[in-house]
């Protein structure tokens, strides 16, 4: 296996970042080899991003879609491709911006801002990082 750097993930997240944090913490214990952007809606989340190790970090809805054109793979919530979903920090142009990414997505299930996704209501938090983070493992290799 190459150690050289092949993917490009970026991380987006909004309101503390705390499944920013854990996704980029549980990347890097793992051994994902991969350039990591972190971004978020607001300063606090990009913040929780840059100290859980990522490599580079923006704030903002302009970043947020600059990321997307660069990444190779997008993971975070399913809101972020849902307008105003996080307490209407997901703008049309952020949903829309990831939408269209040519990158592969990688969603954890959420259901919440009244947005419910039916079968996936027992999984732990835990469970749906680490599922995001083995298929970011797999696409890494």
């Amino acid at each position: 296996m190459s150690s050289e750097i092949t993917q490009t993930v970026l991380v987006v997240d909004a309101q503390g970042g705390g499944l920013g944090k854990q996704l980029i913490t549980s990347m890097r214990k793992n051994a994902i080899n991969a350039h990591i952007i972190a971004c978020g809606t607001n300063s606090t989340a990009t913040m929780a991003m840059l100290k859980a190790g990522a490599d580079e970090v923006a704030t903002g809805e302009n970043s947020i879609c600059v990321a997307s054109k660069r990444a190779s793979i997008i993971v975070g919530p399913i809101g972020l491709v849902i307008t105003d979903a996080m307490l209407g920090e997901i703008t049309p142009k952020i949903a829309l911006s990831i939408a269209r990414s040519k990158a592969t997505r990688i969603f954890i299930p959420f259901s919440n801002c009244d947005n419910y996704i039916v079968g996936v209501s027992n999984y732990s938090l835990g469970t749906l990082i680490e599922e995001a983070v083995s298929k970011l493992k797999e696409l890494c290799q």
